[in-house]
C-alpha cells in the first residue's frame, strides 16, 4: 500500500447488525446515489467467525497483530470497490450539506487548495484519496441522508475479516506471494501511483483491492495491545480511545 505517498480512502458498510434477520434480502445490491445518476455495488459479508491478527508465519508480521482471537461478527454489507473519485465528489459539490447542516460549518469538507491525487487520476473509477477520517465518516452520514440507508465506516475487525473471506491463509487467496500481481496494486507493478479499482482479482466474496492500491479508513483508533484484550464479539475501538499510529 501507498502509506508513504497518500492519505487513505475507505470502504463503507450499510444495516451492519443482524442484517440477516431483517426483512432486507441479505444479497449483493446496487445502490444509485439519488442526486446523481451514479451507483456502487453492496455485497453481503455473512456473519460468522474468523481468526483476527496474524499468523506467526506471516510476512512482515508485528507485535501489535498477534496472539491471533477468534472473533464473532454479525452480517453487514460491504462495498465492492473502494468508493471512487466520482461517488466522493457528489458530495463534496453538495451545497445542501453545509446549507442544511444541524452539526457545524465543516460537514461538508471544504475544496482542496491543491489536487492532492498529483495527476495520477480522479475521474471514473479512480479511487478517493487524501481524506480525513472525519470526512469519511462526514461523508456516510451523507450517503445516510440521502438514501435512507445506514452506512458507517467498517471496524477494523470488519474489513479484516471481509478482506480474509474465509481464509486462513496468509494473503486471502493463499501462501504463495508470487500470486499477489494476480489480486494487488503494489510497488512492483503499480508504476509508483494508484490505479483504477476492480482491476485486479476480487477476493472470495466479490471485493475488489483488499490488498493493494490505496489504504482504508475504519471507525476504530489504533491502540496498543489491542489483539491482548480484544472483545471477542463485535469489538471497536472508539475514536476517544484510541489514538493514531506513527508511520
Amino acid at each position: 500500500m501507498f502509506k508513504n505517498f497518500f492519505a487513505v480512502i475507505f470502504c463503507f458498510i450499510a444495516i451492519g447488525a443482524s442484517a440477516q434477520q431483517t426483512s432486507v434480502n441479505f444479497e449483493k445490491y446496487e445502490q444509485k446515489l439519488p442526486v446523481s445518476n451514479l451507483r456502487f455495488a453492496m455485497v453481503p459479508i455473512p456473519a460468522g467467525q474468523f481468526k483476527m491478527g496474524s499468523l506467526t508465519a506471516s510476512p512482515k508480521i508485528n507485535a501489535d497483530e498477534t496472539p491471533q482471537k477468534e472473533i464473532t461478527l454479525d452480517a453487514f454489507w460491504m462495498s465492492a470497490t473502494e468508493v471512487t473519485r466520482d461517488v466522493f465528489d457528489v458530495f463534496l459539490k453538495d451545497e445542501s450539506t453545509s446549507q442544511n447542516s444541524d452539526v457545524d460549518a465543516i460537514t461538508r469538507p471544504s475544496p482542496q487548495y491543491v489536487d492532492l491525487t498529483w495527476g495520477m487520476g480522479k475521474e471514473s473509477d479512480y479511487p478517493a484519496n487524501s481524506m480525513s477520517q472525519y470526512a469519511a465518516l462526514m461523508f456516510c452520514k451523507w450517503l445516510y441522508k440521502q438514501t435512507g440507508i445506514f452506512y458507517r465506516l467498517p471496524t477494523e475487525a470488519e474489513w479484516e475479516y471481509a478482506s480474509r473471506a474465509g481464509a486462513t491463509t496468509p494473503y486471502y487467496f493463499g501462501s504463495d506471494p508470487n500470486l499477489l500481481t494476480k489480486y494487488a496494486w503494489f510497488q512492483k507493478n503499480s508504476a509508483n501511483k494508484y490505479q483504477k479499482v476492480a482491476q485486479k482479482l476480487p477476493n472470495a466474496w466479490g471485493l475488489y483491492d483488499m490488498l493493494g492500491n490505496l489504504m482504508e479508513w475504519t471507525t476504530d483508533h489504533y491502540l496498543p495491545g489491542r489483539y491482548a484484550t480484544i472483545e471477542l464479539n463485535n469489538p471497536i475501538v472508539a475514536p476517544t480511545q484510541g489514538v493514531y499510529p506513527k508511520v
